[in-house]
């Protein structure tokens, strides 16, 4: 065998082989590493929808539709919209105004196990 010294050995095939050398990992505070974690997870792009209502057509109703004309969705007047994120609902809101832009009040928040159930 080699010289222990330098940490090398002899393999059974003959060639030289060497120690791994690695620097020591700096134990830094773990609270700054896990910040650093979510703060990764915050920079991910989510798809925010607020859902007004839905309903199925047949393409020759769909190819009948012109300007002006009304579709009817399953809500009715005043029910509250669908916010979903990435196509699952965690709440529900009302419609507001928000310097001429609209926007939406929430006012029922999904709970964490009713989210779960819709993940199945």
């Amino acid at each position: 065998m080699a010289d222990s010294a330098t940490k090398e050995e002899v393999r059974e095939d003959g060639k030289d082989a060497q120690e791994a050398a690695f620097e020591e990992l700096e134990g830094g505070n773990e609270e700054s590493s896990e910040r650093r974690d979510i703060d990764f997870l915050l920079d991910i792009p989510l798809e925010v929808t607020v859902e007004l209502g839905r309903t199925r057509m047949l393409i020759q109703e769909l190819l009948q539709l012109g300007q002006g004309s009304v579709i009817e969705l399953d809500k009715l007047a005043g029910e509250p919209m669908e916010i979903l994120v990435n196509n699952k609902l965690i709440a529900r809101g009302e419609v507001v105004v928000v310097n001429e832009k609209f926007g939406v009040r929430l006012t029922d928040i999904i709970s964490p196990a009713e989210r779960v159930r819709q993940l199945k």
